[in-house]
């Protein structure tokens, strides 16, 4: 029979220990709250949402999935223009027009929907408002003046030289020099074809009966030929410039990848310690590896763009330098972890030391340089449009100046989906490549 004895000296240590244990518990969630109010002070959470307008980003996101058509009477000349995303390449031609908008004895009429009318005139712009009223705007000495039922609510903006109004059926604005009319209507107008394209306002059925059976537009081409050629060179949309930005930012990140593996596969050797008993050697080469990889690929990019000017090689050689860094850790670690007994199974055969890394070590290390490349070559077609849109390549550059325009809202949701497949498809394509050189399914 064994007999447990309890030491009593033990017990105010075990209970110090446990409230110690206790305190730290309560102390880590402490200063975790502590840490998020003081981040909430020191970034001025509540002046921020103060001047959060949500208006706006509603606005912003309507032009993501939708398009507007500008209606725009110049008042010195009295010319109006209809246009698409009030871009000249969406201008409507002269006999052209929407149903909703009507021209007549110098009067422009605008059907904005459930109600909603504004009209052009030589005295100036009128728009009623169902529930509302009449906003009815002339120019006198130069100025908008405006006639409206009071109180004028907050969705009319009034300014010294600018009037602007803002409804659920569109938006409208007066101003010295012109008057203007926003409708917003869903879907990417001219994504396909553009106004002045014979297959513009054509159906569905139509186009496939005329790119079958139909009469040629164009007696030099097929029908079809014709389509394809127009939807490739649509002026607004760019679906040829698109594509080869896609292409290109796909080549950044291929050639970078893999330029960075050729090089940090060599230098890994030499930072590995069962490889290089030198350590003046092995040392400089980590050191060197720590470098590259510790600055980041965009700093890299901002360099190389001072040094060998914009262009998607540029970007390429950004990515190449980072990732030789980040390859050659991983390597040389890959490496030191090697099973030995293989290469000395090697070197029983009499192999020299290129033999011996050609069959004793690569083998054991193409799993892990596969696996690396690839998953680097996903991550860097990301990186790609980034460091596109710094050098001026690449589908990131369409990006970013469809986003500084203001306007193209609805190029910049076709871009961000381009890209979105874009990464998809890569991860796909080194998940299939994965699994026949890894697993060899």
């Amino acid at each position: 029979m064994t007999m447990t004895m309890t030491d009593p000296t033990l017990a105010p240590s075990i209970l110090r220990n446990m409230r110690r244990k206790r305190r730290i518990a309560l102390a880590i969630p402490a200063a975790i709250i502590a840490y998020l109010i003081y981040a909430a002070i020191s970034f001025d959470i509540a002046s921020l949402a103060q001047r959060a307008r949500f208006d706006n980003a509603a606005i912003l996101l309507s032009d993501f999935w939708s398009h507007k058509t500008h209606v725009t009477r110049d008042n010195r000349s009295g010319d109006v223009t209809i246009a698409i995303e009030g871009e000249g390449k969406g201008t409507y031609p002269q006999g052209m027009m929407p149903d909703w908008v009507t021209m007549a004895d110098g009067v422009t009429t605008i059907d904005l929907g459930n109600g909603h009318v504004v009209t052009y005139d030589d005295a100036g712009a009128r728009y009623v408002v169902p529930g509302y009223g009449t906003i009815d705007i002339r120019s006198e000495g130069g100025r908008p003046v405006m006639t409206a039922p009071e109180p004028i609510p907050d969705w009319i903006s009034v300014a010294q030289n600018r009037i602007g109004v803002t409804t659920d059926a569109g938006r409208f604005s007066f101003s010295r020099s012109k008057v203007e009319t926003f409708k917003y209507e869903p879907g990417w107008e001219l994504f396909f074809f553009t106004l002045d394209s014979p297959f513009y306002g054509k159906s569905f059925v139509e186009l496939v009966s005329l790119a079958t059976v139909g009469e040629r537009v164009d007696e030099n081409r097929t029908n079809i030929g014709y389509m394809i050629g127009e939807f490739w060179t649509n002026r607004m949309w760019r679906h040829g410039d698109v594509a080869w930005a896609i292409f290109e930012t796909m080549l950044m990140a291929f050639l970078g990848t893999f330029a960075a593996a050729i090089v940090a596969l060599p230098l890994s050797f030499i930072a590995a310690r069962n490889f290089m008993p030198l350590g003046i050697f092995r040392g400089t080469i980590r050191r060197v590896f720590d470098f590259v990889r510790g600055v980041d690929g965009l700093i890299w990019t901002i360099i190389l763009s001072r040094a060998f000017g914009p262009g998607p090689m540029t970007g390429a050689i950004a990515i190449a330098i980072t990732d030789a860094g980040s390859f050659g850790k991983t390597f040389s670690e890959a490496l030191e972890n090697i099973d030995e007994k293989q290469v000395e199974g090697i070197r029983s055969t009499g192999a020299n030391a290129t033999q011996r890394a050609r069959f004793g070590v690569i083998p054991q290390l193409m799993p892990v340089i596969l696996a690396q490349v690839l998953y680097y070559l996903e991550s860097n077609t990301r990186s790609a449009t980034i460091i596109g849109a710094i050098v001026g390549g690449g589908i990131g550059l369409l990006l970013t100046q469809a986003i500084i325009t203001q306007k193209d809202w609805e190029e910049v949701a076709y871009y961000m989906v381009l890209i979105v497949l874009m990464v998809m498809a890569m991860d796909s394509f080194s998940g299939w490549l994965r699994r026949k050189l890894i697993k060899g399914e």
